[in-house]
């Protein structure tokens, strides 16, 4: 178990969330749900009981140092390692293994983002572990599949191949980046595709390879500074180098080119908490459909609407509406049909050409 590490991905905007998810405060660090742990602790609580707290590495943007102390006062400074700019998931893997392996030369590692909705915690466990110990005694690189219940064409999916030597895991045949509506009915119907989760597994030998053979732009950006990493130099060498690697995901630097990649198809009640109708999909909603978040509501005719106020106590009063989103945080209010929810990154850089860096 000494040999098993998680990072957690905790450096984005979350854009698809505005205006509850800012800048200064994006959606990891945000309690959607009411519980009183916000995405990134409840990324942490999952792992916590599989993993050493020690050996569970938070990579995030500069900024958000102090939230992350704040939120998770069980690791220390050393397992926070801060990107001074963002550069998509490849760069943010490869600086995470570089300075894992400097620590434990031998250690498998979970990668998972920090803001996903795991329903069945205890059969998450039980898949994790299952996945550290096919990467212990395999050279492979592990992904998460999940089984779809609806054409989805917000995710991407992978397409199943052959067996492996152990059940449940299967060759990975291709990838497929988000498709449109009718290839994601054919890729549901054919039952040989599954959501990519974005939850990976690997030793570190095997993605610093992986890294080496496919993304030699990426690996040999970090390799330069092989010796820096585990010491007190290695900010520093982070801090001029990291901002210099191409902005690309794992998913197009490694997965799709590596002949190792296998996939585990699990069912544990999954769900990328990406968008507004995510969120809506699994909150209490009142007998017409409404979902209303921080706030008193007082809803006349009113049909299957997203409500969210970010403070407590606000009094909406709403007539007439149908399929809505309606989200007021801070300095915001976005009001927005629930079918037009893809917009939404639009909206922000139409937002961001208009006033600058004030509403973002």
């Amino acid at each position: 178990m000494n040999n098993r590490y998680c990072v957690i991905m905790g450096g984005g905007v979350g854009s698809r969330f505005w205006p509850y998810s800012r800048q200064e405060l994006p959606k990891q660090f945000i309690d959607f749900l009411g519980t009183g742990r916000t995405l990134l602790q409840m990324s942490f609580d999952r792992v916590k009981d599989i993993v050493p707290h020690s050996n569970i590495i938070v990579v995030t943007n500069e900024n958000y140092r102090d939230i992350v102390k704040e939120q998770l006062p069980e690791i220390s400074d050393e397992q926070i390692l801060l990107e001074p700019t963002r550069r998509n998931t490849a760069p943010c893997i490869a600086w995470a293994a570089f300075h894992i392996r400097a620590i434990n030369p031998n250690a498998t590692i979970m990668v998972s983002p920090s803001d996903h909705l795991i329903f069945n915690e205890e059969l998450f466990r039980q898949e994790i572990v299952n996945g550290y110990n096919f990467v212990e005694s395999h050279d492979a690189l592990l992904t998460l599949g999940i089984k779809p219940n609806r054409p989805e064409t917000g995710y991407g999916y992978i397409q199943v191949g052959e067996k492996s030597d152990v059940d449940g895991i299967l060759h990975v045949k291709t990838f497929t980046e988000k498709p449109d509506i009718e290839i994601a009915r054919i890729f549901v119907e054919s039952g040989e595709f599954f959501w990519n989760s974005g939850i990976f597994l690997w030793s570190v030998k095997s993605i610093l390879k992986a890294l080496h053979d496919y993304a030699p732009n990426v690996y040999c950006k970090f390799e330069a500074g092989a010796d820096t990493f585990g010491t007190a130099e290695e900010t520093a060498f982070i801090n001029a180098n990291f901002p210099e690697c191409p902005n690309i995901s794992i998913d197009f630097a490694v997965m799709e080119k590596a002949p190792n990649v296998f996939v585990s198809c699990v069912n544990f009640g999954w769900n990328d908490l990406g968008t507004w109708g995510v969120l809506y999909e699994y909150s209490p909603k009142s007998k017409e459909g409404n979902v209303t978040q921080n706030c008193n509501a007082m809803l006349y005719n009113c049909n299957n609407n997203m409500i969210a106020v970010k403070k407590n106590g606000k009094l909406i009063v709403a007539s007439g509406l149908k399929d809505y989103i309606i989200a007021d945080a801070d300095d915001v209010l976005l009001i927005c049909p629930q079918n037009e929810e893809q917009r939404i990154k639009q909206f922000v850089n139409d937002v961001k050409s208009s006033f600058g860096d004030k509403y973002q």
